[in-house]
């Protein structure tokens, strides 16, 4: 069912220090134990696998990191991690026959993120499991489910959000938005479950509220990974006399609605969560610079001389263009972990995620914190522009494609949060 994947390659990596495959790692006490298992979870096959193989690379990396330096350091001495992958396919039902899996193979720490759909099914399946079976209780760790839900009225003692939820990434997107004073008439489109819905709602609020002048033109929701032809749903974009689309968008439903609307001839701005990566500046070609914007918890272009390190010790990690698709926030989650894990002194879930309530966290110029009362993480967010690789702030591309995006706005942390209406059930 599932393919497990210790974290040792032949590869050399430079970041801080050079990073040795574990054939050649001294012979620490941290070899003779068990490692710790982390399940992730994510769609591995299927129209959004690539997302889910991005996903790996981002984990696998934080945790070579974390085994070169030794491992976790326990009181009975210091201890690997181990990086396993289930294929949800893409399914509720699989995510959560992929649960039960990691918790028979040893797992207690489960990781995903790749729908917010998925992530409800799989805090509703942890709450029971951990009330049921207290020798086997989980942490969920969540680096991209970013419903709001989840940690306001869904929130769970046992989730840990490390994104910034929809609300907090549409407030970024009008910090540009707002200011383009040239904008009369927008287009809100998405996918059909509760995160699209989530971004389309927000969206709405928000441009009522900061630029009332602005005609919603278009308001739509399409099924989640089904759609093969987006030319329909372009020229309904290009019929409404849209000057912008925003959208939640991620994976194929992002490429080929913004490959779409550009053949339709639409030549006006996309307002994304995601338009940096996966395809979809290659798709969008010259017609995005200038007009695609995407937010970020970090981007490649961010000017400091620590985060370019960061991206190039990646790639020479990840060389190929394909994969280039790095994250912050999930190099910060396995930190996180990593701290709270030390800090506990043992893997128990409780005093684990009672430790991970206090986590704060940095790395290359980028950090962040916990935020006990909800567990949703705290950090800046960035906005960036696409423009042409070589352009000024524009040193790296995405994917070969030479268009890179320039960071035009930092939200930092204080500014970024917002309240939470959570209610946290403590055990």
């Amino acid at each position: 069912m599932h393919s497990s994947s210790f974290i040792c390659r032949r590869h050399a990596l430079k970041f801080a220090a050079s990073v040795l495959c574990a054939a050649a790692w001294p012979a620490v006490h941290a070899q003779t134990v068990a490692p710790i298992r982390l399940a992730l979870i994510e769609s591995m096959s299927g129209p959004f696998a690539n997302t889910g193989e991005a996903v790996f690379r981002n984990l696998l990396w934080a945790v070579e990191r974390v085994n070169a330096r030794g491992g976790i350091k326990l009181p009975g001495g210091a201890r690997f991690l181990q990086l396993d992958r289930y294929d949800s396919k893409g399914q509720n039902e699989e995510a959560l026959s992929a649960l039960r899996a990691a918790i028979d193979d040893g797992a207690r720490i489960v990781l995903q993120g790749n729908s917010s759909a998925t992530a409800a099914a799989l805090v509703d399946a942890i709450e029971k499991n951990n009330e049921r079976d207290i020798a086997r209780r989980v942490l969920y760790l969540n680096y991209s489910a970013v419903d709001p839900a989840l940690t306001n009225e869904r929130c769970s003692f046992w989730h840990f959000r490390f994104d910034a939820h929809a609300d907090m990434r549409v407030t970024a997107l009008m910090e540009v938005m707002k200011s383009d004073a040239s904008l009369k008439r927008a287009y809100l489109i998405g996918q059909d479950y509760s995160f699209g819905q989530a971004v389309l709602r927000e969206s709405k609020r928000q441009l009522a509220q900061l630029r009332p002048d602005v005609q919603i033109v278009g308001e739509e929701l399409h099924p989640m990974g089904r759609v093969k032809d987006f030319a329909p749903y372009a020229s309904k974009i290009l019929a409404s006399g849209a000057q912008a689309v925003v959208t939640g968008n991620w994976g194929n439903d992002l490429t080929l609605l913004v490959k779409a609307a550009r053949e339709a001839g639409f030549t006006g701005s996309f307002y994304t969560f995601y338009g940096n990566a996966l395809g979809a500046p290659a798709a969008i070609g010259d017609a995005g610079i200038g007009r695609v914007i995407a937010v970020a918890d970090w981007l490649p272009n961010v000017q400091t001389r620590e985060s370019e390190a960061f991206y190039r010790a990646f790639r020479e990690r990840f060389p190929k263009p394909a994969d280039d698709y790095v994250h912050m926030r999930m190099q910060l989650l396995v930190e996180a972990l990593a701290q709270a894990l030390e800090r506990a002194g043992s893997t128990d879930a409780v005093a684990v995620a009672r430790a991970l309530e206090k986590a704060e966290v940095s790395l290359a110029g980028q950090g962040g914190r916990m935020r006990a009362a909800d567990h949703q993480f705290q950090q800046s967010l960035v906005v960036g522009v696409m423009d042409r690789q070589g352009s000024p702030g524009v040193k790296f591309d995405v994917e070969g494609s030479g268009y890179g995006f320039r960071v035009v706005r930092t939200i930092p942390a204080e500014r970024a949060e917002m309240p939470t209406s959570c209610r946290m059930q403590r055990p």
